[in-house]
């Protein structure tokens, strides 16, 4: 497969738009609902919890006050994941699942949201008080601490709880994929294969896990629809994330982004009490401050970000060549993908430079021609 046909084409662009729109709408209704609960809601829900509910225990009170938060936020924004996860993906038949099976993942989706959700939120408010000003120093350090942890765990305890994820069985595989990371220094725990077919037909792959967690993850789709060169390709460009250290370096840029977006944050709530000691005694009000300011600096951020991730991915893809000296799979494997996932090769820049983690599959193809 050398290229996307006229209609193929067509048919990911007109996929990519509506897919766009759906995120550009669930963004922007991520703000506002946000924004009027810090102007109009946040202080008189407090009251409700404390004098109708009867919680009168600050950090139970803390604890419904997020619940409370994000649950209107799911209820608010489900018409829009329902018809950009499901309808949408029916619609250009990429979905396997049936609406019931959709919903149930969704819902497990979003209770592990309020499960970490109340965690966290009830940890960031006991550092809070005990550091005062100082709470967006310690507070990093401690979401740094957090994200290592759950990069180590979310392949062995999250990721089974939406996949059937089991060691690939595939010795002549497995010796290639094994010859393809020597002299490396490459130490993963195993390659395994993930049932993705059991909710969509994309395909994917992934290296995940830190330290002896860490494995490379390759979708069932991939594997029963790709060549085996085209699966060493994939598989080479996985390798390539190891060898730049990519991993250890997103994971030291998390650091730095926390600090910079806790200290944003603390001035923002400064700004909004008119009290730079609020630390001392944050009400439970201030919580909804801190999640829009979060909302609005998670995405300011994501262009810096995307930008790092896609030189990352342009690394990675130049080590799959190098590596497996082997253009015309890498050429064959990348146009299927894009075929499969319905991927538009050659967004609008804007698009790409807004929300894009990786390079067009057009600039991802070119690179081939010089090998």
């Amino acid at each position: 497969m050398t290229e996307m046909t006229p209609e193929q084409l067509a048919e990911a662009k007109r996929y990519g738009r509506q897919d766009l729109i759906c995120d550009l709408l669930d963004r922007m209704v991520d703000v506002l609902y946000l924004g009027s609960v810090v102007i109009f809601f946040a202080t008189t829900w407090d009251g409700w919890l404390e004098e109708s509910m009867s919680i009168e225990n600050y950090w139970c009170r803390l604890a419904a006050m997020f619940l409370l938060i994000t649950v209107i936020h799911i209820l608010v924004s489900f018409p829009i994941s329902m018809y950009r996860g499901h309808w949408l993906e029916h619609k250009f038949k990429l979905s396997t699942q049936t609406f019931r099976s959709w919903l149930w993942r969704y819902t497990k989706r979003n209770l592990l949201t309020l499960l970490f959700g109340v965690a966290i939120m009830e940890g960031l408010f006991a550092i809070i008080f005990w550091t005062g000003s100082w709470w967006w120093l310690v507070a990093s350090a401690g979401f740094f601490l957090l994200s290592v942890g759950l990069g180590q765990l979310a392949p062995i305890l999250i990721l089974p709880l939406f996949y059937s994820v089991e060691k690939l069985e595939n010795e002549e595989l497995a010796e290639r994929f094994t010859e393809l990371s020597k002299g490396t220094g490459l130490s993963i725990e195993g390659v395994y294969r993930m049932s993705m077919s059991d909710e969509t037909v994309k395909a994917n792959a992934m290296l995940a896990g830190v330290g002896r967690t860490r494995r490379v993850i390759l979708g069932d789709t991939l594997l029963d629809d790709f060549s085996r060169e085209e699966l060493e390709v994939v598989f080479a460009h996985e390798v390539g994330h190891h060898v730049h250290r990519h991993i250890r370096t997103m994971i030291l840029a998390g650091l730095i982004y926390s600090v910079l977006g806790f200290f944003l944050c603390h001035q923002v709530v400064s700004l909004w009490t008119a009290d730079s000691q609020w630390a001392s005694d944050a009400s439970i009000a201030v919580l909804a401050v801190l999640m829009l300011s979060v909302a609005i600096f998670s995405q300011l951020l994501e262009p810096v970000q995307n930008a790092i991730s896609r030189h990352f991915e342009r690394q990675s893809d130049r080590y799959a060549l190098d590596r497996t000296l082997n253009p015309e799979a890498y050429r064959s494997a990348f146009t299927k993908l894009a075929v499969i996932n319905k991927t538009d090769p050659n967004p609008n820049w804007l698009e790409v430079f807004l929300f894009h983690s990786h390079p067009p599959i057009s600039e991802r193809l070119s690179m081939s021609e010089n090998s």
